[in-house]
């Protein structure tokens, strides 16, 4: 059996972290993601992150400082391509803000992966909206009240 350095390094990374809990929501995908970092050489970094029902975490490689993103704070996934065996895509922030990340092109890409999650947490809001609305209307109506 051979020794797998990164398996190795990513199980041990695993075993120091507390499990990420964005609310107690289930985590959908853990694997690693490169990121474009904001400085002049923009250069790429690879950071852990970690997809839940409410957004997605970055960790940095030593594991000592995350990122929440939360997909109350996106607004769309955008932008993919496919380039020599790499997905790159961008995720746009509600302000605006754009975060360019690319992974490997093999199995289920992550940019599908986050734009489910986005998706389905959008549909549970607004379905929360709509139920919140259609209670508040029947709280306002009075038993005795004839709508028209």
């Amino acid at each position: 059996m051979r020794y797998d350095r990164q398996r190795a390094s990513a199980e041990t990374f695993k075993s120091q972290q507390p499990l990420f809990r964005m609310n107690q929501c289930k985590v959908m995908k853990d694997g690693y993601l490169e990121k474009r970092s904001n400085g002049l050489l923009q250069l790429w970094k690879k950071k852990r992150c970690v997809l839940s029902e409410d957004g997605l975490r970055l960790y940095d490689c030593k594991g000592e400082s995350s990122k929440e993103m939360r997909f109350e704070q996106m607004t769309t996934l955008d932008c993919v391509e496919y380039k020599r065996g790499l997905v790159y895509f961008t995720i746009v922030m509600n302000g605006g803000k754009e975060i360019d990340f690319r992974c490997q092109q093999e199995g289920t890409a992550w940019n599908a992966e986050i734009a489910l999650a986005l998706v389905r947490f959008k549909n549970r809001v607004a379905v929360q909206t709509g139920r919140n609305r259609h209670l508040s209307h029947l709280g306002s109506c009075g038993e005795g009240d004839v709508e028209l």
